[in-house]
């Protein structure tokens, strides 16, 4: 599967297939993952954030292939909830002071085991996690010392389509990604609530 790769970023190399292949969680952060880490302040002083559409595709791709997706932020704001919200995000931890702790109780929730889980972290306070998920994974542009940690880094920069080039490689490990976007090519998938019907 990896030789017929051609999906957003880089495929996980051959020595990650395996652990790649077992995942069913998939944990992000928002500033320097979802986002490129840049805060916009209006003229009120409210925070605004700007999300990439490639990677919404990818969160939803991976949910339909009985991928979880959760969402873990020290953030808290309405965009985010709104953003989150639109995605169906259903694992959305926004305020959260110990990350570590939260991944650990939503593992614990979902009955995973560490090996299951994998976190996409950019920067020093995320690698807390690394001892709590079979697969960590950082941004191209992530700080120095979390892409010398990491199991896997990115070839794409943060806010830049992360999320979409880790749910390509992990759906490339169990199928083609042609077979993964025949459910994208459906009119329906972009309504919402289409996910939890296609689950009944």
């Amino acid at each position: 599967m990896l030789e017929s790769y051609d999906g957003l970023g880089k495929p996980f190399p051959k020595s990650l297939h395996q652990v790649a292949k077992g995942i069913r969680l998939l944990v992000l952060d928002i500033d320097g993952v979802l986002t490129d880490g840049r805060l916009y302040y209006g003229a009120e002083g409210e925070v605004l954030k700007g999300f990439n559409v490639k990677d919404g595709v990818g969160i939803k791709l991976l949910r339909t292939q009985g991928i979880e997706v959760a969402v873990i932020s020290a953030k808290s704001s309405m965009p985010l909830q709104k953003r989150m919200t639109d995605l169906g995000i259903q694992h959305f931890f926004p305020g959260t002071k110990d990350k570590k702790a939260q991944l650990i109780a939503l593992s614990q929730n979902l009955s995973l085991s560490p090996d299951k889980v994998a976190f996409v972290g950019d920067d020093v306070i995320d690698m807390n996690v690394m001892d709590d998920v079979g697969l960590f994974i950082a941004p191209a542009d992530a700080h120095p010392i979390v892409k010398q940690k990491a199991h896997h880094v990115t070839e794409l920069a943060g806010g830049k389509g992360v999320a979409r080039e880790v749910a390509d490689a992990l759906l490339s490990t169990q199928m083609s990604l042609e077979q993964a976007y025949q459910v994208g090519r459906q009119p329906e998938f972009e309504e919402q609530g289409y996910l939890n019907k296609s689950k009944q």
